[in-house]
C-alpha cells in the first residue's frame, strides 16, 4: 500500500528534481506518517540520487520520522516555561517507564514520544499532549497514571488509528 502512495505522489513530479525532494518528503511522510527506508530508496531512483543522501537530508530537518508513530502520541514540552518547571524531568519519567527514548516508539507500538519546542500552553507548564488532549502540571509522580489511562484506552479498543 505504501508503495502504490509513494508512486502517486512522486507521479505528481513528473520532473522531479533535487530541489522537489523536501515537498516530496513533506507529502509522503503526511501520507504514511513517516518516511520507510523503501520509500527513500524510491525518491532515490526517481530523483537519480542516493538513498544515503536523500536519508542525509531528511535527517538534517527534524520534522521528518522514520518509523510509525504509535497508536497515542506524547509530545513533551521543552519551551521556556515547562522547562523551568521540570519538563526535562518529566521526559526522562516517561522515557524510563516507555523504555525508549523520545524520536522512538514502543515496540508493541502503543506509544511514540516527541520532544516540541513549544506547546503553547505555558501557563499549564509543564505540559505534555497526548494524541492533541493536554495534560497540565505534569510531574514525575503523575506520568505512571496517565500511561495507565492510555493503557486502559488501549484495552478498551478506543484511540485513534
Amino acid at each position: 500500500m505504501m508503495e502504490r502512495a509513494v508512486e502517486n505522489i512522486l507521479g505528481r513530479y513528473p520532473n522531479a528534481k533535487r530541489e522537489n525532494l523536501i515537498p516530496i518528503l513533506q507529502e509522503i511522510q503526511e501520507r504514511e506518517g513517516y518516511l520507510s527506508e523503501g520509500a527513500i530508496v524510491k525518491v532515490g531512483q526517481r530523483l537519480k540520487l542516493p538513498a544515503s543522501k536523500i536519508f542525509g537530508v531528511a535527517t538534517f530537518y527534524n520534522q521528518f520520522r522514520f518509523e510509525p508513530l504509535g497508536k497515542y502520541h506524547i509530545q513533551v514540552c521543552r519551551g521556556t516555561a515547562c522547562h523551568v518547571l521540570g519538563s526535562a524531568s518529566v521526559l526522562e519519567e516517561i522515557e524510563k517507564q516507555l523504555n525508549v527514548k523520545a524520536g522512538k516508539t514502543t515496540k508493541d507500538g502503543l506509544f511514540s514520544i516527541e520532544v516540541v519546542a513549544c506547546i503553547g500552553a505555558c501557563g499549564l507548564a509543564p505540559v505534555i499532549s497526548v494524541n492533541g488532549e493536554f495534560h497540565a502540571k505534569v510531574t514525575t509522580d503523575s506520568i505512571k497514571e496517565i500511561l495507565d489511562e492510555y493503557r486502559n484506552k488501549a484495552e478498551e479498543g478506543e484511540g485513534h488509528e
